[in-house]
Order: structure tokens, then sequence, then C-alpha cells
């Protein structure tokens, strides 16, 4: 198996080279953004472990990168610091696993072989149904380039369909995942909300994405 290392601290980074290559694997390391990057593009690896906070061009930047040259390798992303927000901007960017600094050379290799075994998935860190899109790290809707402004809760809301497009989900699941699972209110706001999403994303634009599905629920799909 090879992997990139990407991180400015040599220390981490040997430390990290050396662990690996103990497995094995054949390690490559990269001491910045770019080079990391570049070498990424350019080079067939199994894994990549990147750190966040770099030169030239930070971990979430090289991330997204990847993602729009269509670069699907697994990325495991390092930080120093243990935050949830950081843990959801890695993931949304398009990183497959997140572990924080300092870390456990036992589970490094464990995470490593968790993501090598899910593969390079296809995981485009812009998403996608027709003319309509969803960039989840700046949370930006537009439809057709025509950026579309919605409330925190609508987003939620188009970011589940989203996520589960072409697949019919029902009320009582959105309110799981957008709501709470304590919500104890009326699950008929979901038809509201359903409505005010069809006002902002369908109706201005003479499509409708937003499929009823009598008795089941409601489905996004390619207009």
């Amino acid at each position: 198996m090879r992997v990139l290392v990407v991180d400015d601290d040599a220390f981490v980074a040997e430390t990290a080279r050396r662990v690996l290559m103990s497995e094995g694997w054949n390690v490559a390391v990269a001491a910045d953004g770019v080079e990391g990057l570049q070498r990424a593009v350019d080079e067939d690896f199994d894994a990549i472990v990147l750190d966040i906070l770099l030169p030239g061009l930070n971990g979430f930047e090289v991330v997204r990168e990847l993602r729009t040259h269509q670069v699907w390798t697994p990325v495991l992303m390092l930080s120093a610091k243990d935050g949830e927000y950081d843990q959801a901007e890695a993931l949304d960017f398009g990183a497959d696993d997140y572990l924080v600094k300092p870390f456990s050379v036992v589970v490094l290799k464990a995470r490593l072989r968790a993501v090598v075994r899910r593969g390079g998935r296809e995981r485009p860190a812009i998403m996608t149904a027709g003319s309509l899109s969803i960039d989840p790290a700046q949370r930006v809707v537009a439809r057709s380039g025509q950026v579309i402004t919605l409330t925190p809760r609508e987003y939620s809301v188009l970011e589940y369909l989203m996520r589960n497009k072409g697949t019919v989900v029902s009320k009582h699941s959105i309110l799981q995942s957008v709501w709470d699972e304590n919500y104890a209110g009326d699950t008929n706001i979901i038809e509201v909300y359903i409505g005010y999403l069809r006002r902002r994303i369908d109706h201005p634009f003479g499509v409708t994405s937003i499929e009823t599905v009598r008795g089941a629920g409601y489905r996004l799909r390619e207009e």
C-alpha cells in the first residue's frame, strides 16, 4: 500500500513515515499543501494523511481541490484542534476521516486500514441534482449558477434531501436528522418547509425537483 503524508511538522511526518513503513507500506512525504496537492494529483496513492494547518494551501483547500480534480483517494485529516466544527468541515470538504493530534500510532494505522478498505468512493465537494447545486463547506445553494438564499432550517432540509437524492425519505427521518429526536411538535412542519423550499428552489425556475410520494414522504430528483 502506498501512502502520502502531508505535514509541515517534520517530527510528525517522520513519525508517521516510520510507523507506516514498519507495516510494510510505501510512504511518501510532502511538507506543504502545494507539493502535497501536486503529488496527490500526479501520482497514485492508496491513502493520504493530510494535516489541516499547512503552508501554501491548507488541508481543507487541498482536499477540496483533489475532489474537484476527481481524485477520490481516501483522505485522513490531522488537526491539533479537537472541535466538532473542524471535524464536520473536514468531512464536508471531502475528507474520509479525522484524527486529532497528538494521536496514537495504533489508531493511525487502524484508521488508515479502515479508509483503504472503504476505497476511493466518489465524494464530490459540491452536490448536484440537475441544475441545483449545494456546496456544504460554504453552505451555498444555487440553481443554474444563481445563488439562492435559504434560512438555516431550509438549508438543512434541502441538504438532507440532497444527500439522499433519488431516494424517498419519510417525514420521520427528516425530523430526526434536521430537527431533533426529541421533537414533540406537529410533523406537518415538514410539509411547511417543503413548501418554503419549493417556492425558493423550484417555482422561480419553472422546475419541480422535490417530489411528494403519497403516503411515503419526499424525494429530490433530477428535474
